[in-house]
Order: structure tokens, then C-alpha cells, then sequence
């Protein structure tokens, strides 16, 4: 099985990731990202929801929006699997920003246990790092700054929004007074004031 990264939005497809897809028998994956590799897909494509994998064809290629190993399909991967990394919202948003990656702490908050998720960016940001974090619907940003404010540890909040699309959207405030996310597809840099 192949686990392609299609991007964190249209037009991020590495040449690698367009010739598994073009060389593909089958594919599967979600609706978005079945939808960001459309114009170079050739045979049957499959939604799935279902994202264990394991009663897939060994010859799938599986489509994984973003890169497969940031909070990805990648984590599902065997030992034979091969993954075919993405463009991720993590690498957008630091252009974006003009950070670089080195200098971030990564947290994905979605589907995560939530106590370790809050005790790590406690830590991350007390060891005087950056953290580029994926939320989850009940730990957003207005949670972020709750959090944060509560422990005395005013910092800049960055939400970028839809990342790559034409409604692409970034907006910076503080823990006192946070941007909104107005979507769900959404990450969020924190960052010394």
C-alpha cells in the first residue's frame, strides 16, 4: 500500500505523490482529498471513512490530505507501506509567517487526550518554544487563550486559516484578545509577544 500526501490544499502535489496517483490501480481516501488529486486520478476512487486501513488491497494507494505524517494516515502505515509525504499546513504556515520549522514545538490536539495535549504546550512554551498546534473542536483557540492567560503566559496567537485555498486567511492577537477561526480547517502558532 502507498500513503500519498496530497497537499494541505489545491496545487501542493509533489511529482512523486502525481505518479503514484497516476499510476494507481485503486484509491482511496477522504472526499477532500480525493477532490485535491481529482485531475490526476485514472481509475476507481473509494470515500472511506474507516481509516484503520487494514481491510484494504495491499496495492491501494491511500490519499492523505496534508502530509501523511503530521496527524495523518501515516500513523495507520505497516512495515511494507510506503509513504509519500505531502505539503502540510505546518510547512505553510511557516512560510506563511516567516518562521522556520526548527524553531517549533508540532502539537495536534485532534483526538487527542487533552490533559497531555494542555500539559505539553505548557511545557513547550515554558522552554521558550514557538508551537505550531492542531486543534480540536473543544480545544480551539478561544481554549488556547483561556489556558494560557489562566497560567500567566501572554503570547502572540497566529490562526491560519484554509491555508492554500483562495479564501486563504491569517489573523494574529494575544491571549488577551484572541483572533477567531471562522472554519474548522484551521492551525494555530503560538509565539513570544
Amino acid at each position: 500500500m502507498k500513503i500519498v500526501g496530497t497537499g494541505a490544499g489545491p496545487n501542493l502535489l509533489t511529482e512523486e505523490a502525481v505518479s503514484a496517483i497516476n499510476n494507481a490501480r485503486i484509491i482511496f481516501g477522504s472526499k477532500r482529498a480525493i477532490e485535491l488529486a481529482k485531475k490526476h486520478i485514472n481509475c476507481e476512487t473509494h470515500e472511506i471513512t474507516d481509516y484503520t486501513l487494514n481491510s484494504l488491497p495491499d496495492d491501494s494507494v491511500v490519499l492523505s490530505t496534508g502530509d501523511p505524517m503530521l496527524s495523518g494516515l501515516g500513523k495507520f502505515a505497516k512495515k511494507t507501506d510506503e509513504v509519500i509525504p505531502g505539503i502540510s499546513s505546518l510547512q505553510l504556515a511557516c512560510s506563511r509567517l516567516g518562521m522556520g520549522i526548527e524553531n517549533l514545538a508540532v502539537i495536534t490536539a485532534h483526538s487527542r487526550n487533552l490533559k497531555i495535549v494542555k500539559n505539553q504546550l505548557i511545557i513547550e512554551l515554558g522552554n521558550g518554544k514557538s508551537v505550531f498546534l492542531l486543534p480540536d473542536p473543544s480545544f480551539g483557540v478561544k481554549e488556547i487563550a483561556h489556558l494560557l492567560d489562566s497560567r500567566g503566559l501572554p503570547r502572540r496567537i497566529t490562526v491560519c486559516e484554509r491555508l492554500a485555498y483562495d479564501d486563504e486567511m491569517i489573523s494574529t492577537g494575544t491571549t488577551e484578545q484572541p483572533p477567531c477561526a471562522g472554519t474548522d480547517m484551521y492551525c494555530v502558532v503560538i509565539s513570544n509577544l
